[in-house]
């Protein structure tokens, strides 16, 4: 039967990995003939892609659902991805779903889709033991592309769900995953940046690593600029960092969780590194890459942690060279270890905590600004509007030149002259 189905919306909450997975689906939809238009406007199908690695991030999504079909009581909603893995009947019970499709089957939504099979249908099936996997990818104006090489995740951190929600790590091979790259590339981007769940674990099921994977991304002739996306401290090895130094396309910029400075909350949430640890990393990122851009992953309120925790996960940050935080407040998530760990800690400590470390983010992130000002870097240019580029410096650093649109997808030497407003401001040199 055919489908009655014509227009479509796609959005997607969560990480860079979520985005290269809805822009396959999207991409993949509209090559079988299907229109996509804005979440904002009247679609047959809106597809909602949802994350879970909060409470917040569940609400969020059960918001938009209820807007959706308030809005529009006749689109046929789908919510896919992380949410709709672990917790599909909570899903499924909310007005206006139409079908809820779990981790291993959404690359299937368009077959499911043209067989009309979308009427209170759920696809979630047990997804520990899966080995499928696909390279994904999205593309941030037609410059840059955010490439997933590498999916779930076999760390089982204790606050984490997302091994019940990804299933374990896998990916292609080295070989394949060029392959991939390659044909991603020949689209006209520039940049690429490598993603995944657990990124620094790719390749181990074909004895392989992430470090034999770059050095063969070096050698594709027609990448001037790629990235590593959020990586472990304990798997991001001198081997790495040996070849991001000495390569001419790799960019200068890592994102590095810490999570907790304290040991006794690194035990506690099951982390495979220790305070010492992580500040040598750091140190030795420095030492191989000195005007990098690092950026760390925080939780604050983890259960059990005292006054004195959270002060040395603030004096560790203060005393490293990183450039900016990412700061969460820690999330209780059913079917985790950390749910059954006490005391916890009150909202209020918490929001106090978080305050402090976005403080400090703001601080570490104004003092690499200046450490950069008046010195050359090179932007690729993304964006234009209204006289003003904006692009990406090498260390990532997000930049505003006044210019002329031919520059965009096109790398150029700036320097920085000011940060107001919020704004970093460069010049042409």
């Amino acid at each position: 039967m055919a489908t009655p189905y014509k227009t479509f919306s796609n959005y997607t909450f969560g990480c860079k990995v979520n985005f290269a997975d809805s822009s396959y689906i999207g991409r993949e939809l509209i090559n079988r003939g299907y229109s996509q238009v804005p979440i904002e406007n009247f679609s047959d199908i809106c597809l909602i892609n949802t994350c879970s690695v909060t409470e917040k991030a569940d609400r969020k999504a059960k918001k938009l659902i209820k807007s959706i079909n308030r809005k529009f009581p006749k689109t046929k909603i789908i919510v896919y991805g992380c949410y709709a893995q672990l917790k599909p009947n909570d899903i499924m019970d909310m007005k206006g779903v139409s079908c809820v499709i779990g981790d291993e089957e959404k690359f299937n939504i368009g077959d499911i889709i043209n067989e009309n099979e979308i009427n209170k249908k759920k696809y979630v099936n047990e997804i520990s033991n899966t080995e499928n996997f696909t390279v994904s990818y999205s593309l941030n104006e037609r410059v840059r592309a955010f490439i997933k090489i590498q999916d779930g995740c076999g760390y089982n951190c204790s606050y984490c769900t997302i091994p019940n929600a990804r299933g374990k790590s896998r990916s292609f091979s080295v070989s394949k995953t060029v392959e991939e790259i390659k044909n991603i590339i020949n689209q006209g981007s520039k940049e690429i940046v490598l993603s995944g769940i657990n990124i620094g674990d790719f390749g181990h099921q074909y004895n392989e690593n992430l470090a034999q994977l770059l050095e063969k991304i070096e050698l594709i002739d027609n990448l001037e600029r790629y990235r590593i996306s959020s990586i472990e401290p304990n798997l991001l090895s001198d081997e790495i960092l040996h070849i991001l130094s000495s390569s001419k396309k790799a960019m200068p910029h890592l994102h590095i969780p810490l999570q907790s400075g304290s040991d006794k909350i690194l035990r506690l949430m099951k982390r495979r590194y220790s305070s010492s640890d992580y500040y040598h990393r750091i140190q030795s990122i420095k030492k191989y890459l000195p005007n990098s851009c690092i950026g760390v992953d925080t939780i604050v309120g983890f259960p059990n942690e005292s006054e004195k925790d959270f002060n040395q996960t603030y004096d560790l940050l203060n005393n490293l060279d990183i450039s900016y935080l990412h700061v969460f407040s820690y999330s209780e998530r059913d079917n985790t270890s950390a749910k059954n760990i006490f005391p916890k800690i009150e909202n209020d400590i918490i929001a106090i905590r978080r305050n402090k470390l976005r403080q400090l983010s703001s601080n570490k992130y104004n003092d690499f600004i200046n450490k950069n000002m008046n010195s050359p870097l090179n932007v690729l240019f993304e964006q234009y509007d209204k006289g003003i580029l904006s692009g990406w410096t090498d260390n990532y650093i997000r930049v505003n030149v006044e210019g002329d649109e031919n520059f965009i997808n096109k790398i150029k030497k700036i320097k920085i002259i000011d940060q107001s407003n919020n704004s970093v401001n460069g010049v042409f040199i």
